[in-house]
């Protein structure tokens, strides 16, 4: 790691967050050419959830160079995900190959401490100047334009860094957007989560080994996933409405053993693990900002939305924002041109794949829809659920499904991005 010292007072563009979607932009960009610097508040590796990839992240991972060093490792392979009712009926497996039988419908389960460190190494790799254990505390903004950063990095003397292009990659933090007051909460999709890892579960055998399962609660109250990880772990969590998880209950470490209890398909398999992690607990996560860009900004994964954990998007969508955003700041630099409508022009695309997932989400949570009823009474729409399920939502044709089943689900209007003027009066507001 270089010495914050060491960086020069102005540079094309700074990276505030080295997750997945700050790790992803910054290489990219590093690949076009650009002088990059990352600044990661804490140093890695560090614990983190959301480790099952979805397989539209082998595209973004290939360009990244990261391939080799994913099929070489012991992360167990992802071929598909399945469904279990409240009573433990099983649904038939989606498997994503079905789809596609090229490599891309295989993917992984990664413990995100491994994943994110790997992620963080190769962008230094490809020349990107990486900072850990150095807080960003301040954005910057000049007429109107984010002009650049102060960076904390532990020393008792904060720096202003100047930059042309300021990415916010800051996960749930949200930098810019709460400043800028555009984060968007969905309100009905107040959740929470209460998850641990366990040592010694059952796992299926053969190609399910890797799965990701989905299992309710009784009387669908919640849901649980189970994903399996390297080393004879797996990662076991529940989802509910915060209420139920957190109103009147007891410590988090009661609330995940009395949840496990009452879904006696994962209590099963659980019944000769042992819990290896502390609990962890999450709450209200699902929102989105109005925006993903302003003059001189951007916003990539978390920090600009981030969705209920259902089918496993978080580390799909900081990839693919990450690189649709890296595609337009080259372009941005290419044209001289760092205004809102172009750094922003990924906005409309990342957003209407967004939504199609979101939709889903609001499927699943549909009281007495069952996707496999779905899937048997409409064979023909198992491939476009199969393409939600794997992450391939950014092209055309893959909301067509949702004409057929807002019959059975009460599905949200899409939420559009709010126009170039407010990224003006929001300009003004963060300068004031």
């Amino acid at each position: 790691m270089d010495p914050v010292e060491k960086i020069p007072s102005d540079i094309p563009v700074v990276v505030i967050g080295g997750g997945p979607a700050g790790a992803t932009v910054s290489t990219l960009l590093a690949q076009g050419g650009l002088a990059v610097a990352l600044f990661e508040r804490e140093k890695f590796p560090r614990f983190h959830i959301g480790e099952s990839l979805m397989p539209q992240t082998y595209w973004t991972l290939k360009k990244l160079g990261v391939l080799e060093k994913l099929r070489s490792s012991d992360a167990p392979v992802k071929a598909s995900v399945q469904f279990f009712s409240e009573s433990g009926r099983p649904s038939r497996p989606f498997y994503f190959f079905e789809r596609n039988p090229h490599e891309c419908s295989y993917t992984w389960q990664v413990e995100r401490a491994w994943f994110d460190q790997m992620m963080i190494d190769n962008a230094r790799e490809k020349g990107v100047q990486v900072h850990q254990g150095a807080a960003v505390r301040e954005v910057l903004f000049e007429n109107g334009r984010a002009a650049g950063v102060i960076v904390d990095a532990g020393n008792g003397q904060p720096r202003p860094i100047g930059a042309t292009v300021v990415v916010d990659a800051t996960g749930l933090s949200s930098l810019i957007a709460r400043r800028l007051g555009i984060q968007r909460k969905d309100p009905k999709l107040v959740k929470g989560a209460v998850f641990a890892h366990y040592e010694n579960a059952r796992r299926d055998p053969g190609i399910d080994e890797g799965a990701t399962l989905v299992l309710h609660t009784r009387g669908n109250r919640g849901w649980f996933w189970y994903i399996p990880l390297s080393r004879n772990r797996v990662s076991a969590g529940v989802v509910s409405a915060t209420r139920e998880l957190f109103q009147d209950r007891g410590p988090p470490e009661q609330v995940l053993e009395e949840e496990i209890r009452n879904c006696p398909v994962l209590e099963e398999r659980l019944q000769e693990a042992r819990r290896i992690s502390t609990v962890h607990v999450l709450r209200d996560f699902s929102y989105r900002a109005s925006r993903c860009a302003g003059e001189g900004w951007v916003l990539v994964g978390d920090a600009f939305g981030f969705l209920d954990p259902i089918y496993s998007s978080g580390v799909l969508l900081a990839l693919k924002s990450a690189e649709f955003a890296a595609e337009a700041i080259l372009e941005a630099f290419e044209k001289r041109d760092f205004s809102a409508a172009r750094l922003g022009r990924y906005g409309a695309r990342l957003a209407k794949g967004m939504e199609a997932i979101r939709k889903l989400v609001y499927a699943f949570y549909t009281p007495d829809f069952s996707f496999a009823n779905f899937t048997r009474e409409h064979p023909e729409h198992r491939e476009r659920l199969i393409d939600i399920l794997i992450g391939d939502v950014f092209k055309d044709g893959v909301t067509d499904i949702f004409e057929t089943m807002k019959r059975f689900c009460d599905l949200p209007d899409e939420i559009p991005l709010e126009k170039e003027e407010n990224n003006r009066q929001d300009a003004k507001s963060a300068k004031n």
